[in-house]
């Protein structure tokens, strides 16, 4: 809802932005019903990987997912970022 009511209001917003809006909204709704971040970020990823699946090869989503994987240290730069 929050994101229709900036779009309404002719606010554009980046994909990291929508993404973040509705992350925020799913983690605050698993707390209030009492479930747990895990399963949300499970079932969210399973929803992704299969959205990727309606346009992408398996061999490319599974890239995908080791990419982020392999580059999930939030205390290592990426291999193609510079000093």
């Amino acid at each position: 809802m929050v994101f229709m009511a900036l779009r309404q209001k002719g606010t554009d917003m980046s994909a990291s932005e929508i993404a973040k809006l509705h992350f925020s909204g799913a983690m605050a709704e698993a707390e209030a019903s009492g479930l747990g971040h895990d399963s949300v970020c499970r079932s969210l990823l399973g929803l992704v990987v299969s959205k990727y699946l309606d346009s992408r090869s398996v061999a490319d989503v599974q890239s995908e997912l080791r990419f982020v994987a392999e580059n999930c240290d939030p205390g290592t730069d990426f291999m193609f970022m510079r000093p």
